[in-house]
């Protein structure tokens, strides 16, 4: 636990001073071949896969396809392999938990109750992100404090207990205006949704555009509570290590 906890310490020491680009790589260099990031294309992670990229950066990219993802996506998923000639990996649901689960309860079962959404999330996310993660030591990610309320009080560099690897956000602190203008700036893909009032893009059954003034989150599985809006992904169990990793690693 201490060696956790100074580990996580030095980290977060290191990447307050050091930019997104120099700390990436100091990562890749520490945990070789460990190191890998997941986009779903978004604004957020096509930043993100920029930086990584066009700095020849030793950091693995892969997604989940949940296989309900909207066209669009699948366009990004493209344009990115060609400008960067890259092959970004696809992580897919297990056939036969999808075909039971879908064999059982129906195709749009999610509609039905909150139960049958995380379920149907975990089948088609949260199982392929575990065996995505599989030997790795750092999680690369593109969340921010904007996403959602529980997210502005998570840590830039953190420990996660639920699958057991160092997860570190670059961009928390960017606000919708500084990604946009980075996206702009350097050319980079983004998804066609974003600017029909799409903000927070997942599978197409579950995501729609919002409206001003609306909650970022808003457009996500908008028929449930807003406090029950989170697929299991990013989870944060109150834990005793993470808890313990004091005031300095939650910056």
């Amino acid at each position: 636990m201490s060696m956790l906890k100074d580990t996580i310490s030095q980290l977060v020491k290191k990447s307050n001073s050091s930019t997104i680009e120099g700390f990436l790589s100091y990562l890749a260099n520490e945990f070789p071949g460990e190191v890998t990031f997941s986009t779903s294309f978004s604004y957020e992670d096509q930043v993100i896969t920029h930086i990584i990229l066009s700095n020849h950066l030793p950091i693995s990219i892969f997604t989940l396809d949940t296989g309900r993802l909207f066209s669009e996506t699948y366009t990004v998923w493209n344009s990115t392999n060609e400008k960067y000639d890259t092959h970004v990996k696809g992580y897919f649901p297990d056939k036969d938990l999808l075909e039971k689960f879908v064999a059982e309860k129906g195709p749009d079962s999610f509609y039905k109750s909150v139960e049958n959404r995380k379920e149907c999330c975990y089948i088609r996310k949260v199982d392929p992100l575990k065996r995505a993660l599989k030997d790795q030591s750092v999680w690369i990610t593109g969340l921010r404090a904007e996403h959602s309320p529980s997210r502005h009080l998570i840590p830039k560099v953190e420990w996660d207990e639920t699958n057991g690897i160092i997860k570190y956000h670059p961009i928390l602190n960017w606000s919708g205006t500084e990604i946009a203008d980075y996206i702009h700036l350097h050319n980079i893909p983004y998804n066609a949704l974003h600017e029909q009032g799409f903000v927070s893009i997942g599978c197409a059954p579950c995501t729609r555009a919002i409206e001003p003034g609306e909650d970022f989150r808003a457009g996500r599985w908008w028929w449930e509570e807003s406090n029950k809006k989170e697929c299991g992904l990013h989870a944060h169990p109150q834990d005793p290590k993470t808890s313990a990793l004091g005031d300095e690693a939650k910056l």
